[in-house]
């Protein structure tokens, strides 16, 4: 099995390309499970998968020039828009999948920190519809 170590990951969101402003990006997915447990069941839970879901974490490195990220994320906010992420910048190939869909932009954090912090916004953002894997 091959190790890897996150040197170069990728991020799009809305068509701007966020490498060089994000510095974690995660993404999770997952699926309900719903409880379908009967008395046939004989004491043991029995469970379906219900909706899925997924969410978008990023922390970004926080600049208000003009053209940054908060002049790219502000006027985002209250917006479905859409994103991909990758492990790695090259391309898209059976060992370097992009992961693309939509997320609302629920928030933005233009101050977070304490004395003496680099000035950084985490932010997480749910999935709107599909979550998409591709390879080519």
């Amino acid at each position: 099995m091959a190790m890897m170590v996150l040197l170069a990951a990728h991020l799009e969101l809305n068509s701007n390309n966020l490498n060089d402003r994000t510095r974690k990006v995660e993404l999770t997915v997952e699926v309900e499970d719903k409880d379908v447990t009967t008395y046939a069941s004989q004491g043991w839970k029995e469970v379906l998968g219900g909706l899925k879901s997924g969410e978008l974490g990023i922390e970004f490195l926080q600049d208000v020039a003009a053209t940054e990220i908060d002049s790219i994320m502000w006027p985002l906010l209250g917006q479905v828009v859409p994103f991909t992420a990758k492990l790695n910048q090259g391309t898209t190939t059976t060992s370097n999948p992009a992961y693309s869909g939509n997320v609302l932009i629920k928030g933005w954090n233009p101050i977070e920190g304490s004395v003496g912090d680099e000035a950084s916004v985490s932010v997480s953002y749910p999935t709107s519809g599909a979550v998409s894997r591709a390879t080519s």
